[in-house]
This record gives C-alpha cells, structure tokens and sequence, in this order.
C-alpha cells in the first residue's frame, strides 16, 4: 500500500569551484535506464559552463599543485572513506546507469573506492618512479623531478559511468593536477553524485569540475581553450578525438588517446596514467660550490 508521500526527486547539478551550480543555460536533458525508464533529469552545460570550469580548475592549480605529495594522498583517501559511506546509494546509481545487477554494482562501486586508495598511496611514490639523478660529465648535480601538466581537460569513457570515471579522474589530481571532467553522456549521475562526495572530503573547490551534457559539444570549446594543458580523449570516439587533437594542437596541448583495444577499467591500473599529466624538470647544481644557485630548464 501507498503511505501517501509524494516522490522526492534529486536535482542532479554540475560540480564547478567546490560549487553546485545549474547549467548557465538552463538546460537539462532525460536520463534513463538501460530499458528507457527515465531517473533523473541532468544539466546540459553550455560553453559558459566549460569555460567557467577551466576558471576553476586554474584558480585551484597553484594551491593543489602546490601541496605535498602526502597530504594529497591524504585526501584521496579521504575520498574513499566518504564513498564508503554512501555505498549504497552509487549501487543503486551504477546499476540504473549500467543495467547491472545490485551484485555487480556492489562490485563496481568496491573497486572504485579501491581506486582512490590506490591512487592515494602512489602520491608520495610516483616522484621516485619518474625522477632520479643523472650521471654527467663534470663537477655538477644533475636531479629530475616530476611535476604536474597544469589544467586538464577529461572525457570520462561512456561505457563506464563510476569505475571508469574514477580510474581517469584520480591519477590526473594525485599527480598534482586539478581538473576538468565531462561525465558520460548516456549515464552522467554517479559523475555528478560523485561531486557531492568531493565536496565533502577535504578536496579544496576547483581541484575537479564535473560537467555533464553532449560531449562533443562541450569538449569542442575546451580542446581549443589557451589555458588548457592537457586532454585526456578517452570518453571520445575516434572521429571526435581526432577533431579534438587537432584543436589542442594549437597550443601544443599534453593529448592523451583514447585506449584500443578498450580500457579493462577492472584490471591493475599500473602507473601510466599517473606519468600521462606530468613533466619532467632537470636542475643542474654546481657540486661543493655554496651559495651557487642552479639552472633549470
């Protein structure tokens, strides 16, 4: 029998600046199920959202980047604490999105929160990985460290609306990157719940924006924009991310490509993607010369 309530919908929003703004355009677009049942309505972001994004994500750069590798790691983990407690509801989410069974989704959900402590445990690490110090010829000191692309620009992949958009979206901030993410188009709603759980776990606003809508029509503007460092092409099919390369090209954007054969967002992560968004610096030192500085370039 019915108690007599009414239906309490969610009003999905984007994530922009720590932040939960409505689309600037006030548009939204039906998301539905695997069998065509509609869940939620969801903010379809304009090019003003987009740009508002890379404001954010800038203005977030200098403090994220800024901040040690173990206190990053610290709020990555933090991330998965606060997943854990919402565990139920991204089951219920991924298996509306993916069509999977509440088993599955368990299961999706569990390797996502994974995820983040696996990321959280490489913040510290990864430096070691890709740095070192290089023999040379001479009385010099010659270290190279890693250091984090800037603002960057990720196409979730569609076919994996929570795992997958976890497995891009970690390894770009662990390394010291803050970025931009546009959730899959077909099934946005754990992206965009997902920016509630960020909010709430001592991520500083702008470290990640979470923008949904049509992919092409918001990527198009930010693999052109001039202060965007990187792309990660993954959510894009071929024809688009060859168009998108091309843009990014203009400012000599870092491009990441989509992976073929097809990601398997369950499998051991390993440490590329970590290494996609970072240079590498090279100091040299005059050795026993105090108060000599260094060059870098």
């Amino acid at each position: 029998m019915s108690d007599g309530r009414l239906s309490v919908f969610k009003t999905y929003k984007l994530y922009v600046g720590g932040k939960f703004p409505r689309s600037e355009s006030g548009r939204v677009y039906e998301v539905t199920d695997s069998k065509g049942r509609w869940l939620a309505n969801a903010p379809q972001s304009s090019r003003k959202d987009a740009r508002d994004a890379v404001v954010a994500a800038r203005k977030a750069f200098g403090g994220w980047s800024g901040a040690t590798a173990y206190n990053r790691g610290q709020v990555l983990y933090r991330v998965a604490e606060m997943l854990e407690g919402r565990r139920e509801q991204f089951v219920r989410e991924v298996a509306e999105a993916e069509g999977l069974s509440k088993s599955k989704a368990a299961a999706v959900v569990d390797a996502a929160v994974d995820r983040w402590v696996w990321y959280a445990g490489w913040t510290d690490k990864i430096a070691q990985v890709t740095g070192g110090a290089n023999p040379v010829a001479g009385p010099f000191f010659n270290l190279s460290t890693p250091e984090p692309t800037g603002v960057v620009v990720v196409l979730a992949p569609q076919e994996s609306s929570f795992l997958g958009l976890v497995s891009v979206v970690a390894p770009v901030i662990a390394a010291g990157n803050t970025a931009v993410v546009i959730a899959s188009a077909d099934a946005p709603l754990p992206a965009l719940s997902l920016g509630e759980v960020l909010a709430t776990s001592d991520l500083p606003g702008g470290v990640v924006n979470i923008l949904s809508g049509k992919t092409a029509e918001i990527a198009a503007p930010l693999a052109s924009h001039q202060d965007v460092n990187g792309i990660d092409l993954t959510g894009a099919d071929a024809e688009l991310a060859k168009e998108l390369e091309i843009a990014a090209a203009d400012n000599l954007k870092r491009v990441s490509r989509p992976p073929v054969p097809r990601a398997d967002w369950s499998a051991d992560p390993g440490t590329h993607r970590l290494t996609a968004f970072l240079e590498i610096k090279t100091v040299w030192h005059p050795t026993g010369a105090l108060g000599v500085s260094g060059s870098s370039y």
